[in-house]
C-alpha cells in the first residue's frame, strides 16, 4: 500500500496543476500589449517585492511578486510610467507600447543622487489601495535603527512591537498573533519553515537582519497560496546578493560580531550571498582562572548563503540555505543544543508576457540534543522533526483588472519525539518513542479582480488540503475508545511502513474585499479558514527548544480556525500620515491542552495526557505610521481578548489563555537630528498576563503543597519598558564607499522590574504559610555599544 499511497500523496497536485494549466495559456489578448519584467535595486540588483508599476493615463497597475515580477496588459500607445517603491526615489519615464515588451527596471535608494532619475509628485497609497490587510511590511533598514537588547537587531522583537502581536514575556521563544500559540505561526525563510526561530531560550531570534531584504507579516486575510497554519504568516526573505559589484557589511558588538559579503559572479548575471554571525561568550569564559567557569561553553552561530543564477530572459535560478545552532554546556555535568537547518532550490520561468512560475524544492531540519557526559549519570537524547517539500506556484496577469494564481504543494515529515541512550555506568536500557511520518499535500486557486473602475478590489480563493498520517508506527487502542490511561489500553495495531494510519482533509476558503472610497481612505474586510496539522507539545508557560511537534493522527485531530476582520484605512497630509483601525474576529476548533500535571517528555502514550478544546479571540486594532520625514516610526495599540474552553478544565467555562493581554500599547520613532546623527526609541505598555494561582492546599508528610484548579484566574502586574538608541555615522572616507557608525543603546532604561512569572514556595521561618515569588528576566537597564561597517 506505501507505494500507491505515497505515488498519491506526492503527485494529485501536481495533476490538478497540469488539468489547470492549460487554461491560464489560452487568454486572447484581442489588440492588446503586455509590459513586463523585473524591477530591480539599481545600486546592487537585487529584486524589489511590492514595487508599484502604474500607468496614470490608463489608471491601471500592478505590484511586483515575491519575486520582483509584473506584468501589465493594456491598449498600445504611448504612455507615462510611473515607478514607486518605500525607501527609494520615484521613477517616471515615457514608454511606447506597440507591441509586448519585456522591460526591466531599476530604480535608486533615496539616499543614491542620479540625475536621470526624476521625483515625482504623485505620493503613494498602497495601503489604501492594495486588497491586502492584516498585513505589514517591515523595512530591514528601519528594522535597523530600532533599540535592541544588547544591539542585536532583531526581527521577532522588533514585530512583538506591531499591533495583534506580542509574547508571553521577556525571553518567551516565538510570538502570539491576535490568541494564536507559537506554533500557530507558519515562519518561512526563502520559502523553508523554520521550526524554532529563536536563539538563546527567546532572547534572541535566527535571522541575522544583514541577510535579510525583505519581512512580511500576514496576520489575517491570508493569502490561498500559504497553509499549515492558523494565526499569522511570517514571510522572511534573504538578500539575492550585489550583481553590480562586490560589497560586504557588518559589526561588532558586545554579545556577538557578523559579517555579510555579496558580488557578482558574472556581472549583472549571477551573483552569490553569504553572512555569518557568532557570539562569544564562551571566549570570556575560557579567559576565567576559575576552571568550573571556564570549562563551561555558551554561543550561537548562524549562517546564511545565497547565490542566483540568470539563465536567460525568461529563467533564473536561485540556491539558498540557512545553518544555525546553539550551545550549552556546564562542565561535565550538562549539554544541550539546538538548531535549524533549511536548503531552498527555486527556479523563476516565464512562460510569456503574462504568465509566471516559480517551482520550488527545499528542506528543513530542527533537531536538539540533551545529555551529559557525568559518568553514573550520562545520557544522550535527540529529537527533532525533517521534512522535505515540492510545490509550483503560477500567476497569470490577465489584464490590470484580473489577476489569477494557483498551485500546489506535497510536504513529507518526519517527525522524531525522542531517542536516548544511557552510559554503560547508568544502567538504564536505552529508550525511544517511535516515529512518525506524515505526507501534508495541498492545491490553491486565488483570482484578484477589479471592479467599478478599481474602486472595488475582490480576491476570492480557495484551498484543499489533504493531511496523511502514515507508517510504520504503533497506535494503542483504549477501552470504550478513549485514551484515559495508560492501564486502559487493551490491544495495539502495528503499521507497516508507508501505510495509511489515518487521513484528514478539507477546504479553505480565502475572501478579502476592498472599497476605494477616494484616494485618501478605503474599507476593507476579509474572512479566512486554515488548517492546521502539526503542533507543538509544549504545557510550559512559553515553548521551549524542547518541545516536540506531533502530527494529527488517531486520537490527535487538526485544528481549525475562521477569521472575520474589518478595517478602516486612511491616508493623511500627501499620504505622509498612515492610519488604520482592524476589528477582528476568530473562532478556533481542535487547540491542544493539557491535563493538569501533564507529564509530556520520554511518553510513548502522549494521548494519555492530551485535551482538545475550542478557542476565541476578538479584538480592536489602531496603527498610526510615518514613513515620511525627519520623524518616523508608529504608534500601535490593540484590545483584545483570548480565550479557551475545555470540558476538562475550569468546570467547561471559558478562561484566558497563557497570552491573552487586554491592552497592548507601543510606540516607536527614529529623528533624524542631523547628517550624522540620528536617535530613537522604544515604548511598550502591555497588561499582565494570566497566571494559575493556588486557590487551596494540603499537608503531606509535613510538606505543605498548592492546589491549582482555577486555570489562569489570575494575572501578573502590568508590563512596560523604555528603550533608547542614538546612531553616529562616521564622514565617509575619499572614495565614499566605506560606511562606518557606532550605536548606543539602553534597554530598559529605567530598570523596571517586569514580572515574567510568579511561583509559590513553602516559607521556610512558618511551613504554614505559601509566599509568592515575582520572576524578573531582566531587573535593571542593559547598555549597550555596537560598530557597524558597510563597503
Amino acid at each position: 500500500m506505501k507505494c500507491n499511497l505515497y505515488r498519491y500523496a506526492i503527485c494529485w497536485p501536481m495533476v490538478f496543476l497540469f488539468c489547470l494549466f492549460p487554461m491560464s495559456m489560452k487568454g486572447q489578448k484581442q489588440g492588446k500589449v503586455t509590459l513586463n519584467g523585473y524591477v530591480s535595486n539599481a545600486t546592487t540588483g537585487e529584486r524589489l517585492i511590492g514595487a508599484t508599476v502604474f500607468f496614470p493615463e490608463l489608471k491601471a497597475g500592478t505590484y511586483t511578486n515575491e519575486y520582483g515580477f509584473y506584468s501589465l496588459t493594456v491598449a498600445p500607445g504611448t504612455y507615462q510610467l510611473f515607478l514607486s517603491y518605500t525607501g527609494f526615489s520615484d521613477l517616471t519615464t515615457q514608454i511606447d507600447l506597440s507591441e509586448d515588451k519585456l522591460m526591466n527596471l531599476e530604480i535608486y535608494p533615496e539616499d543614491v543622487q542620479i540625475e536621470e532619475v526624476i521625483i515625482s509628485a504623485e505620493a503613494e497609497n498602497d495601503n489604501v489601495s492594495n486588497v491586502e490587510m492584516s498585513t505589514i511590511k517591515l523595512n530591514i533598514s528601519d528594522v535597523k535603527r530600532m533599540p535592541q537588547l544588547l544591539g542585536e537587531v532583531d526581527i521577532i522583537r522588533s514585530i512583538q512591537l506591531l499591533p495583534g502581536v506580542s509574547s508571553v514575556g521577556e525571553g518567551a521563544t516565538g510570538f502570539n498573533v491576535r490568541g494564536g500559540n507559537v506554533d500557530q505561526n507558519l515562519v518561512l525563510l526563502d520559502e523553508a519553515p523554520v521550526y524554532n526561530s529563536s536563539h538563546l531560550l527567546g532572547f534572541f531570534s535566527i535571522f541575522n537582519a544583514d541577510a535579510v531584504k525583505d519581512i512580511k507579516l500576514y496576520k489575517g486575510g491570508i493569502p490561498a497560496k500559504y497553509g499549515g497554519r492558523l494565526s499569522s504568516v511570517l514571510d522572511v526573505r534573504q538578500k539575492e546578493g550585489n550583481n553590480k559589484s562586490f560589497s560586504g557589511n557588518g559589526g561588532i558588538g558586545l554579545l556577538s560580531s557578523r559579517l555579510t559579503l555579496e558580488g557578482p559572479i558574472k556581472k549583472d548575471k549571477h551573483s552569490f550571498m553569504l553572512a555569518g554571525r557568532r557570539t562569544y561568550l564562551d571566549v570570556f569564559l575560557g579567559l576565567s582562572p576559575d576552571e568550573e567557569i571556564s570549562s563551561n561553553t555558551l554561543y550561537f552561530y548562524d549562517f546564511n548563503a545565497k547565490v542566483n543564477f540568470t539563465l536567460g530572459e525568461r529563467d533564473r535560478l536561485f540556491l539558498s540555505g540557512y545553518f544555525g545552532n546553539d550551545v550549552f554546556s556546564f562542565q561535565d555535568d550538562f549539554r544541550f543544543s539546538w538548531g535549524n537547518e533549511t536548503a531552498t532550490i527555486r527556479w523563476n520561468h516565464i512562460f510569456n508576457e503574462r504568465v509566471f512560475s516559480n517551482f520550488t524544492a527545499y528542506f528543513s531540519d530542527y533537531e536538539y540534543n540533551l545529555g551529559s557526559d557525568d559518568g553514573g549519570n550520562g545520557f544522550d537524547w535527540n529529537s527533532g522533526i525533517r521534512n522535505y517539500s515540492l510545490k509550483a506556484d503560477f500567476g497569470y496577469f490577465i489584464n490590470p483588472q484580473n489577476t489569477l494564481e494557483f498551485g500546489a504543494s506535497s510536504i513529507f515529515y518526519r517527525f522524531r519525539p525522542g531517542d536516548v541512550s544511557f552510559s554503560e555506568e547508568n544502567g538504564f536500557n536505552d529508550f525511544f518513542i517511535e516515529k512518525e511520518h506524515a505526507v501534508e499535500s495541498a492545491a490553491y486557486i486565488s483570482n484578484e479582480t477589479k471592479l467599478f473602475d478599481g474602486k472595488l478590489t475582490i480576491q476570492a480563493g480557495l484551498r484543499y488540503s489533504l493531511f496523511q498520517n502514515v507508517g510504520k508506527s504503533t497506535v494503542f487502542i483504549y477501552g470504550e475508545g478513549m485514551p484515559l490511561d495508560t492501564a486502559n489500553i487493551v490491544d495495539t495495531v502495528r503499521y507497516n511502513d508507508g501505510e495509511l494510519v489515518k487521513s484528514f482533509d478539507g477546504f479553505e476558503p480565502r475572501l478579502s474585499l476592498n472599497y476605494l472610497i477616494d484616494q485618501k481612505q478605503s474599507i476593507k474586510a476579509s474572512y479566512n479558514r486554515t488548517r492546521q496539522y502539526i503542533h507543538l507539545i509544549s504545557n510550559t508557560t512559553a515553548a521551549t527548544p524542547i518541545d516536540v511537534w506531533k502530527p494529527s493522527g488517531t486520537y490527535v485531530d487538526p485544528a481549525t480556525v475562521d477569521q472575520f476582520s474589518l478595517g478602516y484605512f486612511r491616508n493623511f497630509q500627501d499620504n505622509t500620515y498612515e492610519a488604520s483601525l482592524e476589528v477582528y474576529y476568530k473562532s478556533f476548533e481542535g487547540l491542544v491542552d493539557y491535563i493538569n500535571g501533564a507529564q509530556l517528555l520520554f511518553n510513548r502514550t502522549l494521548e494519555t495526557e492530551l485535551l482538545a478544546g475550542d478557542g476565541r479571540a476578538y479584538g480592536l486594532e489602531v496603527l498610526i505610521r510615518k514613513e515620511k520625514g525627519r520623524l518616523t516610526g508608529w504608534l500601535g495599540y490593540t484590545l483584545s481578548r483570548t480565550e479557551r474552553q475545555i470540558e476538562e478544565i475550569n468546570g467547561g467555562e471559558w478562561y484566558s489563555s497563557n497570552y491573552d493581554k487586554t491592552h497592548d500599547f507601543s510606540l516607536v520613532l527614529t529623528y533624524k537630528l542631523s547628517k550624522y546623527w540620528d536617535a530613537s526609541m522604544n515604548f511598550a505598555y502591555l497588561t499582565g498576563r494570566p497566571i494559575t494561582y493556588p486557590n487551596g492546599k494540603y499537608v503531606t508528610d509535613g510538606i505543605v503543597a498548592p492546589v491549582y484548579n482555577n486555570r489562569n484566574g489570575a494575572r501578573t502586574p502590568d508590563y512596560h519598558r523604555l528603550d533608547v538608541s542614538a546612531n553616529y555615522e562616521f564622514k565617509k572616507n575619499a572614495d565614499k564607499r566605506f560606511k562606518q557608525s557606532l550605536n548606543f543603546g539602553v534597554y530598559n532604561l529605567y530598570a523596571r522590574r517586569n514580572p515574567y512569572s510568579i511561583y509559590f514556595r513553602q516559607n521556610e521561618d512558618n511551613p504554614d504559610i505559601t509566599e509568592a515569588v515575582q520572576l524578573s528576566v531582566f531587573g535593571t537597564l542593559i547598555p549597550s555599544i555596537t560598530y557597524n561597517f558597510e563597503f
